[in-house]
């Protein structure tokens, strides 16, 4: 039924999903193929030995390849790129300096999340920000709308122009070197250079990922065959370290496993940068930002009323997103944000939304998993991260 206010809308008629380039391939490899975010896209890839544990171990132990292309890319150009980038973005940009990113995110007036994101700096007048793939057009609406009116500056979504793969493991830079005379290990930590790969000029590479482990994210042109290149050329050079595609699932349960946030989950627009506990990246003392007020008038009333905490499953049990938390004593606390098995620990994890005092006090609590009350004990976080060079 429709109100005169409301079209009526043929449910037979679904918009199509989204493809990136190495889509065929990701089905001749007989992925299973998952809706995320308006995207087809590959959660796992199975076979014999395969799977998203087999994924997830390949990445701890030697180096696996995600296909990320349909994140998002939004640049700014000119003399004012940096005063608008400083104006909607949490981290300061500028203590960065050509070739360097650092993670950010957009906030809302109230200090929540619009969405987490990468900036990098490629010139003191041209940055580039990397978003989520489920949020881009809602993302570039809202950084037009809150910078679009910055002198100086040209914004544009250049998403529809890059392919992005994601090459992560302890094997990841032998992997990508036999592709490139780019010295990668002169390239630190969430730094990028440009070079060649596997043939492909102008490729952007940068040591940034979502796993937890050493890794790189190359950036190519967006077209097939460039695309199929060189993820064809870096599954051959990987093959003697074990090398496997990863899909989402994997993505999923390494980045649990690391303690990193993921929207809609840990950081969404309910719950703010203090709450979720990524105060590292917040800069409050570089000036005005979107946010800032709210989140300086938190800490200034005590700090937040709620925090992100780490779970570790006592007894048998898996806490699953949405899962309800209760006290000992009976009364319900929070929500697991995030929660499945962790692969490589063979510990069954979660991160739960729960009140700072509940938080500070350390205490077990309980996961409703199915309507039985599961013991967990609160376990700081990171759960697992990699042992440094």
């Amino acid at each position: 039924m429709t109100t005169p206010t409301q079209p009526s809308v043929d449910a037979s008629v679904a918009t199509p999903l989204k493809k990136t380039a190495l889509n065929a391939t990701h089905r001749a490899l007989k992925a299973k193929m998952v809706d995320f975010g308006g995207w087809d896209m590959p959660v796992e890839y199975p076979g014999p030995g395969g799977g998203l544990i087999a994924e997830h171990m390949a990445v701890r132990t030697g180096v696996g390849l995600f296909d990320v292309s349909h994140m998002g890319e939004i640049q700014f150009r000119g003399p004012g790129a940096l005063e608008a980038v400083q104006h909607i973005t949490m981290n300061d940009a500028s203590k960065l300096a050509d070739g360097q990113a650092h993670y950010s995110a957009l906030l809302t007036p109230q200090g929540a999340f619009v969405d987490d994101i990468l900036v990098h700096r490629l010139s003191p007048n041209d940055y580039l920000l990397v978003v989520n793939a489920g949020t881009t057009d809602k993302d570039y609406a809202w950084i037009r709308k809150q910078a679009g009116g910055f002198p100086g500056i040209h914004i544009s979504d250049y998403s529809g122009y890059y392919s992005q793969l994601a090459v992560q493991g302890p094997r990841a830079l032998e992997t990508l070197g036999k592709l490139t005379k780019t010295d990668l290990a002169a390239i630190k930590n969430y730094w990028f250079t440009w070079g060649t790969v596997a043939g492909v000029p102008n490729a952007l590479i940068a040591r940034t990922g979502y796993s937890g482990e050493d890794g790189f994210e190359v950036y190519t042109p967006s077209d097939e065959p460039t695309t199929v290149k060189v993820w064809n050329a870096l599954m051959e050079a990987g093959q003697e370290f074990g090398i496997r595609p990863c899909g989402l699932g994997a993505r999923n349960t390494l980045r649990l496993e690391a303690g990193m946030s993921l929207y809609g989950h840990e950081i969404s627009e309910e719950i703010n940068v203090l709450e979720a506990g990524l105060n590292r990246w917040l800069k409050l003392d570089k000036g005005s930002f979107i946010g800032r007020d709210a989140l300086l008038a938190v800490e200034n009333s005590g700090g937040p009323q709620r925090k992100i905490v780490g779970l570790e499953m006592i007894e048998r049990g898996i806490a699953r997103d949405s899962y309800p938390v209760f006290s000992l004593s009976g009364e319900e606390v929070g929500r697991v944000t995030s929660g499945s098995p962790a692969p490589f620990l063979k510990k069954n994890i979660a991160m739960a939304l729960l009140p700072a005092a509940v938080a500070a006090s350390g205490e077990d609590v309980l996961v409703d998993v199915r309507g039985n009350k599961v013991r967990a004990r609160q376990v700081p976080l990171p759960f697992y991260k990699r042992a440094r060079k």
